[in-house]
């Protein structure tokens, strides 16, 4: 569903799991760093209010979106991570980078995901603007962080 017609933010936790010995890998993107912290922390938020230790919650950056794949396998390969969130923004500029970007994150995340049998959790905001993206990091649409999380604890439930 766009987000526009649904809120990044809202979702039901009825059916979630214990995640209180669950270890989670965030993996953040450096480049539009305003943009990536506030996801960064409205993931971390969610798990915390959903019952993860903050010692079982690891942060770690990339340069920029295009190395969150490495970054999540650097961590997904350790047997004793349960879930990777990957948080990165990609603007349109003024070549088609942005499409080259996305594509590849896509497939490599999921790649990721399928080669150690986890959750990688594809929270990379792509926009055509600034404001879009300030508008799904919290702003009128919700927090893409807050999103990736709860996926994470949905898949894991799984």
């Amino acid at each position: 569903m766009a987000t526009a017609l649904q809120n990044l933010s809202d979702y039901d936790s009825s059916n979630f799991i214990d995640i209180s010995d669950k270890r989670f890998g965030l993996v953040v993107a450096e480049w539009n760093r305003e943009i990536t912290d506030v996801l960064s922390q409205g993931a971390y938020e969610t798990l915390i209010k959903h019952g993860a230790v903050e010692k079982n919650i690891y942060r770690n950056t990339v340069p920029g979106s295009f190395e969150l794949t490495l970054g999540a396998q650097l961590l997904a390969q350790h047997e004793e991570m349960d879930a990777v969130i990957c948080l990165g923004v990609v603007i349109q500029g003024e070549t088609k980078h942005d499409d080259y970007i996305c594509h590849a994150v896509a497939q490599g995340i999921t790649q990721v995901g399928l080669k150690y049998n986890k959750p990688v959790i594809f929270g990379l905001v792509t926009t055509n603007t600034l404001e879009q993206a300030w508008d799904r990091a919290g702003g009128k649409h919700g927090n893409k962080g807050v999103e990736a999380a709860v996926a994470a604890i949905q898949m894991l439930g799984f």
